[in-house]
């Protein structure tokens, strides 16, 4: 899966699920205070990751995420 792929795929639920507005969706955004997802919000996000890439997120995999890019970048390493 390319990286435009899994790009397109979390903004689509992130839009969808999260009800976040697509001029936030850039790769600098930070996941919680510019997308404003909460504890509660990031349980969501790791069942939505697993539905669409088939991958399983633990709570070690977010200690270094922070914006959007960094969410895009862990995602495709789990992907491959």
């Amino acid at each position: 899966m390319n990286k435009e792929v899994i790009i397109d795929k979390i903004n689509n639920f992130l839009i969808d699920e999260f009800e976040v507005e697509q001029e936030e969706l850039s790769p600098d955004a930070n996941l919680k205070d510019t997308l404003e997802l909460d504890s509660l919000d990031f349980v969501d996000l790791v069942v939505a990751v697993e539905s669409n890439f088939g991958v399983k997120l633990v709570g070690e995999d977010f200690v270094d995420i922070i914006t959007l890019q960094n969410f895009y970048d862990l995602i495709e390493r789990k992907v491959d």
